[in-house]
């Protein structure tokens, strides 16, 4: 019967753990998230320097044809 009680609190004290994991994983997740976006869209983002190096290839070709 002892046994039987033992089992019950290793599975509350399990579920509880798992609980725990789960909100840290999305933490975590979200915490990311809001890194990668902040990178891609920030002031210095990828977007925005892709749009630039563009910008300056064009500019460099127009100026080597009109040379």
């Amino acid at each position: 019967m002892k046994r039987i009680i033992d089992l019950k609190k290793q599975a509350k004290i399990n579920k509880g753990i798992t609980l725990i994991a789960l909100v840290t994983t999305i933490v975590v997740l979200l915490i990311l998230a809001g890194i990668t976006v902040t990178t891609i869209t920030g002031d210095k983002g990828l977007i925005k320097e892709a749009r630039t190096s563009a910008e300056k290839a064009e500019k460099d070709s127009l100026e080597e044809q009109i040379e």
